[in-house]
């Protein structure tokens, strides 16, 4: 059996149209710099063939949309590119793409004095000129400040909600209707709870589904079959990503693990009376991709689960970021939080910035500061 999605949801990406009894699609997201042409197209090339439906690319300055137009000309797949702080590279790109995403919570870095009502504007106007699909990409680590003022700061989802509902009605009312929305969070229970609140008030409205900073496998996998198990086998969702930290070399295993989950929902084989840990160590690690600032990042992630073995009993959330796109704000909400630039790693605890430190001797100061944390927990 295949998994369609709700007839009454419908949204074209390129080629695909998900929705009125077509298959749920599977994305990726390169991991090599836009601007290595070769690596660009090589690494699509390959997640084509591990079965990736979209391929989701990050363009963050001129040259890089310089090189997207060079690397579509060269590929035949479905293109998706992921706009960061400045949403005027839209007009760049979105000749070269089949679909442009935006984040709700970036579009306040660039032109600051200007309303976001006019950025959105701006960007559906580029993809309907150009044919493009768009997704509202809505992350619990970069969620509009406007909207967070709102709310108590122990309430995250609220926040990721109002935001998501007020940038489908202001589409809406712009007559674009090629348009899906993500809603995405680093714990799979929150990712449940976001995505059914959502549906219940816009069912008509495409989701496109993952768990962000899932993590390494296996657990990033169990944590991402958590959230599709309880989603899509109640009809929600219609594309899914898989995130793990992994090495260039091995994403298509991102591809690989998506399709298994969606095969064993089809067939009846869910797991979803698994649950996952919550009151043990949590390790969250973003997915390798463009953005990540330094390579030796996947394999620190490595070498932090390696080395905090030793507290797997203890309730305590570590976030290994790669960038500073996700690195700054998605380290808030855990009691260590490492997010890695160029050459040194931010040690955070909770939200007070712990110093910047090397790559290898950033692991003996996050054992000092785990240690204090379980001593806290004991003496607690």
């Amino acid at each position: 059996m295949e998994i369609v999605r709700n007839p009454t949801r419908s949204v074209a990406i390129g080629s695909i149209t998900i929705g009125s009894g077509h298959p749920i699609a599977v994305q990726s997201m390169t991991a090599t710099k836009t601007q290595d042409i070769d690596a660009t197209v090589a690494q699509v090339t390959d997640l084509e063939k591990a079965g990736a439906d979209v391929i989701r690319i990050a363009v963050d300055n001129k040259k890089d949309a310089e090189a997207l137009a060079e690397i579509r000309k060269q590929t035949s797949g479905n293109l998706s590119v992921d706009l960061q702080e400045n949403y005027r590279l839209a007009e760049l790109v979105a000749p070269h793409v089949d679909k442009i995403r935006y984040n709700p919570g970036h579009l306040y870095h660039h032109e600051r004095e200007k309303p976001w009502q006019e950025k959105v504007e701006y960007i559906i106007g580029i993809a309907k000129d150009n044919d493009c699909a768009v997704r509202i990409g809505v992350n619990c680590g970069s969620v509009d400040p406007a909207k967070l003022a709102l709310y108590e700061k122990d309430d995250s989802i609220t926040p990721m909600l109002e935001s998501a509902w007020e940038h489908c009605d202001l589409v809406d009312s712009l007559d674009f209707h090629r348009f899906c929305v993500s809603l995405k969070d680093s714990d799979p229970q929150k990712v449940i709870e976001v995505n059914r609140r959502f549906a219940e008030k816009r069912p008509d409205v495409p989701l496109h589904l993952g768990v962000t900073e899932a993590g390494m496998p296996p657990d990033g996998i169990i944590k991402t079959r958590i959230a599709f198990e309880q989603l899509i086998g109640t009809g929600i969702g219609d594309t899914i990503r898989v995130s793990l930290t992994v090495p260039n070399s091995r994403k298509g295993e991102e591809i690989e693990a998506g399709r298994k989950i969606l095969d064993d929902i089809a067939a009846g084989r869910v797991r979803t009376v698994v649950d996952y840990g919550l009151q043990t160590l949590n390790i969250i690690s973003c997915p390798s991709c463009s953005r990540v600032e330094n390579e030796a990042f996947v394999d620190l992630a490595a070498k932090v689960k390696e080395l905090t073995e030793y507290a797997k009993d203890h309730k305590i959330t570590i976030a290994v970021m790669g960038c500073r796109v996700n690195g700054p704000g998605e380290t808030d909400d855990a009691d260590l939080g490492l997010w890695c630039g160029p050459n040194f790693v931010n040690l955070k605890r909770g939200g007070e910035a712990l110093g910047a430190f090397g790559y290898e001797e950033v692991l003996e100061k996050l054992k000092e500061e785990l240690d204090q944390l379980i001593d806290a927990q004991t003496v607690g």
